[in-house]
């Protein structure tokens, strides 16, 4: 089961990293709901999260709950929101999405287009945001 995400995971294809561990990564979306739109997927190819391996779950989301602050000390916002759907990609992943109003997070609205400078900055400010979060504990 070779998906996009496994490729992004060995390399074959370039993704705007925001921070990855041994078993998990998160990178943007490229093509976000809002600015700070994240992916994190497990490092384990898994189509369902429902479906992995408990301590692989569990860590995942701790993993999203350290990215997600991250997320929003960059991206004010009034919360981060989390999407987990699965059916475009056959690889368990969760949306992080910084939320001003419920309808930011339909994924049925255009998706933006951000050209790779800001793109690359954007993922420059969330790592940064990341390690001093990490840091700081």
């Amino acid at each position: 089961m070779s998906t996009i995400f496994s490729k992004i995971i060995s390399g074959e294809i370039p993704a705007y990293k925001v921070a990855e561990s041994n078993d998990y990564l998160a990178f943007l979306d490229v093509n976000p709901l809002t600015r700070g739109h994240v992916l994190v997927i497990p490092k384990k190819e898994t189509d369902y999260i429902f479906e992995m391996e408990d301590e692989g779950y569990v860590g995942m989301w701790i993993f999203a709950k350290i990215v997600s602050q991250g997320i929003k000390s960059v991206f004010p916002c009034r919360k981060v929101g989390i999407a987990v759907v699965g059916l475009e990609v056959a690889h368990a992943h969760i949306h992080l999405i910084p939320l001003n109003h419920v309808h930011d997070m339909n994924f049925e609205k255009p998706k933006l287009s951000l050209p790779a400078d800001e793109m690359n900055k954007i993922a420059e400010d969330i790592r940064e945001s990341i390690a001093r979060i990490t840091n700081s504990n």
